[in-house]
């Protein structure tokens, strides 16, 4: 699938970390103007080839390298810059409608707090929709291997209905269960966020269970270790098991972003990735980009591995958009207009 085509058709995405998509020339810049020293290089094109995890191998070491980009965002003018950058270059590629994500605990090792943080990422993420017609929600990320995720989903039921849409847990899956943050769970699905939390990336499908039964996920954060509750034979799934089964049949969405999981261990390339699988198979997967920057990808660049790898046609392209679009956050009129006024004549227009 040629770039340009990727591009020019009207994409969505659910599960793209703030601070992992920065410009690298931003990151310079940012670096100079706070007086942090450590980053591993300051010329762009070295930034961006340290920055790249694709040989990272694990979860683990792909996560390592973001200690530059929060380092870098710890005022208000840095993160506000990133958001409307992040805003910026989606619309530039093609993307109507996105949710972006970030930790805010991360970005207070300065002067800010958590609502500061926020109020940053809001304010630099309405300029860029102002300016380009984006329309986004933003999910506020608590790490599963800390203990502040109350404080976090206080901090983000501030803002729900001010463009704060969802709840994310994100961070290390071994060890730090859901059952940990029910308290913060709670607190965000009460305010009225909806709740998306990593999951069965690092993890297998015992950690998609406990994400959907005890936290109470409406969505699931790359999810696709639900391949092990799958029997698979050849290119086909024969057989779901039990929890697959209910994340088919109860159209669960999964987030899925392929090269973040081929870079940090899932699969070993793209034609390994369990993507075309689920697909064929009739689960609501959805494609996305993760960390733009640590895995060198946008969102047409997604879109052209998945319909090149897998054979998807633009038809396939266009539904997987749609429900996309469905499964988001964001109120339901603004992203029922993308559907009928962007997508479906864009993806008609392309067959």
């Amino acid at each position: 699938m040629q770039g340009e085509i990727a591009r020019r058709l009207p994409k969505a995405v659910l599960h793209d970390h703030l601070d992992g998509g920065l410009r690298v020339e931003s990151m310079i810049e940012l670096a100079a103007s706070c007086g942090y020293n450590d980053l591993p290089s300051n010329d762009p094109t070295g930034l961006a080839d340290a920055m790249h995890q694709g040989q990272s191998g694990s979860l683990t070491r792909y996560l390592a390298s973001f200690s530059h980009t929060v380092a870098v965002m710890q005022t208000r003018e840095a993160i506000e810059r990133v958001a409307y950058e992040c805003g910026i270059d989606h619309h530039e590629d093609g993307v109507v409608y996105a949710e972006v994500r970030f930790g805010p605990s991360l970005l207070t090792e300065g002067d800010l707090t958590r609502e500061d943080a926020i109020e940053a990422v809001l304010t630099g993420i309405n300029r860029a929709s102002a300016k380009t017609g984006l329309q986004f929600g933003i999910i506020i990320s608590a790490l599963r291997q800390q203990t502040d995720s109350a404080d976090v989903a206080r901090a983000a039921a501030r803002y729900c209905g001010h463009g704060v849409v969802g709840f994310d847990l994100a961070g290390s899956e071994l060890g730090n269960p859901p059952e940990d943050h029910l308290p913060a769970i709670r607190l965000a699905r009460e305010a009225g966020l909806g709740i998306t939390l990593h999951a069965g990336e690092a993890a297998g499908p015992t950690s998609i269970a406990s994400a959907l039964g005890r936290g109470g996920a409406q969505r699931i954060g790359h999810g696709v270790r639900i391949i092990d509750d799958c029997v698979v034979e050849g290119d086909t799934i024969t057989e779901l098991g039990p929890l697959a089964a209910r994340i088919r049949d109860y159209r669960i969405p999964l987030e899925v972003a392929p090269t973040s999981n081929i870079h940090t261990g899932m699969a070993t390339d793209a034609a390994s990735h369990p993507f075309g699988l689920l697909h064929r198979a009739g689960f609501n997967v959805s494609i996305n980009t993760d960390n733009r920057l640590m895995s060198g990808v946008t969102m047409s660049s997604e879109m052209a591995l998945v319909k090149d790898t897998f054979g998807l046609s633009i038809a396939e392209l266009a539904a997987i958009t749609v429900h996309t679009l469905e499964a988001g956050f964001g109120d339901w009129p603004t992203r029922h207009q993308l559907i009928e006024h962007a997508v479906k004549p864009a993806y008609a227009a392309a067959s």
